[in-house]
């Protein structure tokens, strides 16, 4: 684990510095061949004309709503795929529902039960891999055979442990893992424009 000591650095010029080695050294431990078996499920979900579901707190909830807008539009305008992709953090009515009625642990899970179907896919992005409401979700999935692919930076996570595939970026500063969450998402987007163009 890259650990957090940038806030120790007074100086800024080596605090952006800093800031960005921590990110690129995470970038270049990739495992190119999980990533590409992940863009693989990711293709066959699309063509098999499933859903995909995406979600996240917090900042991984703006990754989550951004990869719909991404596959979405760019996606279905540059190739022949029509990607069926909805962000289970992006309807505040319903999630506040939940969360008020029965728990905020249950935000995501309640939705799974009713909106996933075997065959469709559920990707989720936690740095800390560990949240209830996602934990909930991750157990439902695996326990209903509903493959997860998530994006972490715990390698002890619990939603890693139950995902069918993971990419991990340990390090405990929060803002390069998303960082590089975002980045992933982005670069998967434009691969399956590509090998699909």
């Amino acid at each position: 684990m890259y650990k957090n000591k940038l806030f120790n650095i007074k100086n800024p010029e080596e605090y952006i510095n800093k800031y960005f080695d921590v990110k690129y050294n995470l970038i270049k431990q990739i495992d190119n061949k999980k990533f590409f078996d992940i863009i693989k499920i990711v293709n066959k979900t699309i063509k098999s004309n499933k859903n995909i579901y995406v979600c996240g707190n917090g900042g991984s909830a703006s990754t989550s709503n951004h990869f719909c807008c991404d596959f979405i539009k760019q996606v279905s305008e540059k190739t022949k795929l029509k990607p069926k992709i909805f962000s289970l953090s992006a309807n505040l009515e319903t999630i506040t529902a939940i969360s008020n009625d029965i728990s905020f642990d249950k935000i995501f899970s309640f939705q799974a039960k009713n909106f996933v179907r075997k065959g469709d896919l559920i990707i989720i992005f936690s740095v800390s891999g560990n949240s209830k409401n996602l934990v909930e979700l991750s157990k439902y999935a695996k326990s209903n055979q509903i493959k997860i692919i998530s994006f972490t930076g715990n390698k002890n996570s619990i939603i890693k442990k139950n995902s069918h595939l993971n990419l991990n970026f340990e390090t405990d500063n929060y803002g390069i893992v998303e960082d590089i969450h975002l980045s992933i998402m982005h670069l998967m987007a434009q691969i399956l424009v590509k090998i699909n163009s």
